[in-house]
């Protein structure tokens, strides 16, 4: 009898201390939901367009403000605990020019977005229509008023994939890495073959079009300049030349 009334006790205590904990379980979710309650209605939290502030944008350079503001247009008028911070981020990556993106809440009632801008490196052609385009592949409207000292990337295909857009551009930034400081003297890299690519250089007032391979680009580029002296009293009007092959330089009528 003893020892039933022993578990009897216990299980007491155990209900009780459930029910405890239920209670606290409950108790605090109430809690929860006035806390939110607070936060979403209360107005000293509200973002509002009479304040200049009340959306700060850093490091939007060339990406349009106008289309970062509009990501945000529904959420003024509401607290800033209102709006769904992932989602705004996702929504910010769909524009042009930002390639990456981050939303704070700022005590009490600002929003901060901090973008961080794609990087070009070349210039494309698409239609008769010059873009620009940065590391990843990337398409990008050239911005009004900017003006940037690219080669021309050739090659790109409005057909062509994003993977095959990417691995274009790291061809092309493979010619530029091996051709060191002499990236300068390169106006247009034809890299729609990455076996044999093609490169446009100014070598004494004149473009000329060099194959160029797949590898030793500034090694070829270099022994190049180094006869072209002769080259030119020998070929003064030819405009292509073969550096391909290890033993020779061939002029391309």
């Amino acid at each position: 009898m003893a020892r039933e009334s022993k578990n009897k006790k216990s299980r007491w205590r155990l209900l009780a201390g459930l029910a405890g904990l239920g209670l606290l379980g409950v108790s605090s979710a109430m809690a929860g939901l006035k806390v939110r309650r607070f936060v979403t209605t209360d107005p000293q939290f509200t973002l509002s367009h009479d304040r200049k502030d009340s959306l700060a944008i850093e490091g939007a350079r060339y990406a349009s403000r106008a289309k970062v503001q509009r990501v945000f247009s529904a959420d003024f008028g509401h607290s800033i605990f209102s709006a769904s911070l992932p989602a705004r981020r996702r929504e910010l990556l769909a524009i042009d020019w930002v390639e990456d993106a981050s939303v704070s809440r700022v005590w009490p009632d600002r929003l901060i977005v901090r973008i961080r801008e794609r990087q070009p490196v070349a210039f494309v052609t698409l239609r008769s229509t010059v873009l620009l385009i940065d590391r990843s592949g990337a398409l990008l409207d050239p911005p009004a008023q900017a003006q940037f000292a690219f080669p021309v990337l050739s090659g790109v295909r409005e057909s062509d994939t994003a993977a095959q857009r990417r691995e274009r551009v790291r061809t092309f930034l493979r010619v530029q890495d091996d051709l060191g400081y002499l990236a300068k003297d390169i106006s247009e890299v034809d890299a729609s073959d990455p076996d044999d690519v093609r490169i446009v250089a100014q070598v004494g007032n004149r473009a000329l079009e060099l194959l160029m391979g797949d590898s030793d680009f500034g090694r070829r580029y270099q022994n190049f300049l180094n006869h072209y002296p002769e080259i030119q009293k020998r070929s003064p009007e030819v405009k292509v030349f073969d550096l391909r092959l290890e033993d020779r330089i061939t002029a391309k009528d």
